[in-house]
């Protein structure tokens, strides 16, 4: 399916943000399964036996939640609330190395985070909430610089994100 690339407007960073949150909240429901799985799979005893693996786990898990979703309808259920689809320059569905590569590259919101605190040697909740939420601000403020108010990991993947609402059905038309 191709939609003509003038049509489709970029959502608000605000929105896009306010996705990015209800994701997450949606998300936790992923991990609470997976991570049964795998420890039942691996018969994992403790929280911090098997951390690598599980975590390994995850990041695999949620490629393949991301890209089926992107690849099949251009929205995760978030996207869907939030009336926010993916597609490519051109308008046209996103294929599978297309949605993987834009997964991986959209770690590009925690990683800097991450290794600063790797690297200044910070351990705990808040250090970890104030540079992940840091580094979301900056990352998401860099949109702004381009000019479709696209992010890093899009421009990059021949990505964007749109404002699109499903069209209204037959019977859902006047009369």
């Amino acid at each position: 399916m191709t939609v003509p690339s003038d049509d489709l407007a970029p959502p608000s960073i605000r929105r896009r943000l306010a996705c990015f949150l209800y994701e997450g909240v949606l998300l936790f429901g992923v991990v609470m399964i997976a991570g049964l799985v795998y420890s039942i799979t691996t018969q994992q005893r403790h929280a911090l036996e098997g951390a690598f693996g599980m975590q390994a786990a995850l990041f695999a898990v949620f490629g393949v939640y991301f890209a089926y979703f992107w690849t099949h309808t251009g929205q995760t259920l978030a996207m869907q609330t939030w009336h926010i689809r993916l597609v490519t320059r051109d308008g046209s569905r996103v294929g599978w190395p297309r949605a993987l590569a834009r997964y991986v590259l959209s770690w590009l919101w925690f990683v800097p985070a991450l290794a600063g605190l790797k690297l200044a040697g910070l351990q705990g909740w808040w250090p970890f909430m104030a540079a992940c939420s840091a580094g979301i601000v900056a990352y998401a403020f860099l949109a702004r610089l381009h000019p479709e108010r696209q992010f890093f990991h899009d421009a990059v993947c021949g990505t964007r994100l749109v404002t699109w609402r499903r069209p209204p059905t037959r019977s859902a038309l006047p009369t």
